[in-house]
């Protein structure tokens, strides 16, 4: 019998140990992270540290932007896989000494069931919801909008599908072409066989992450003020507001 998760398992291979070449082979990536950092930075400070979880920590990049943007804050870092973890524990360490940071190894969505209603400032997260299946990403954005206070920010920076899926193809195709270059040059195809199997599955009807459906997700949800900006390719930031 084949056992098959509502996430992407594949970052406790090889591409999980290596996580970091995907700044190689897609730049755009700690971009994306970095914007997470700088809206949540951007949110006003208060007198209580800002409660913010993180949704697929992985490695620690954008956890790093999320420090590094705000430093009256502490962060919950969700990730279920170990390999990723594992590193970004190593890598932040200081924070984690300073009472800043915490970890859980639960998958999303049990990790969000476990937490309060209205208890948390803000859920933040990049590259991850978009390896989701489309219904359990519904279900994580419902549980997000539940833990999340009155006036709560949900920030997203991710693969977001154009709703022009000819335009769509032909940036992923550029994409693709990315790893190739960059993969082969450093003989590292054994990656590249990995990111191409991973972006079959990111593409998928049953993952891929539409933008127009994406919204529509979150609205039905019933997040308000959501805005889609900085898109970069198949890439682009998402905020929305819990009324």
């Amino acid at each position: 019998m084949i056992h098959t998760t509502p996430y992407d398992a594949m970052f406790s291979t090889v591409i999980g140990k290596e996580y970091e070449m995907l700044q190689l082979i897609c730049p755009i990536a700690p971009i994306m992270s970095h914007l997470v950092g700088t809206t949540v930075g951007a949110i006003p400070d208060r007198m209580a540290p800002l409660q913010v979880v993180e949704l697929g920590g992985g490695t620690g990049i954008t956890t790093l932007a999320l420090l590094s943007g705000k430093s009256n804050l502490h962060i919950l870092s969700v990730d279920n896989e170990p390999t990723m973890q594992n590193q970004a524990k190593q890598h932040l360490k200081k924070w984690v000494d300073a009472g800043q940071l915490s970890f859980s190894g639960e998958d999303a969505l049990s990790a969000l069931q476990g937490l309060a209603d209205n208890s948390m400032d803000v859920i933040a997260s990049a590259y991850t919801l978009h390896n989701f299946l489309n219904s359990y990403r519904a279900q994580v954005l419902k549980e997000i909008f539940r833990v999340l206070k009155p006036n709560g920010q949900f920030v997203n920076g991710d693969r977001y599908a154009l709703n022009d899926i000819r335009q769509h193809t032909r940036l992923t195709q550029e994409e693709v072409g990315q790893y190739f270059k960059v993969l082969t040059e450093i003989n590292r195809t054994d990656l590249l066989e990995q990111w191409i199997v991973h972006l079959f599955n990111d593409e998928s009807e049953d993952h891929v992450m539409r933008e127009g459906v994406a919204m529509h997700q979150m609205q039905e949800a019933g997040f308000i003020r959501i805005k889609i900006s900085d898109r970069k390719g198949v890439n682009a930031l998402v905020t929305a507001s819990k009324p």
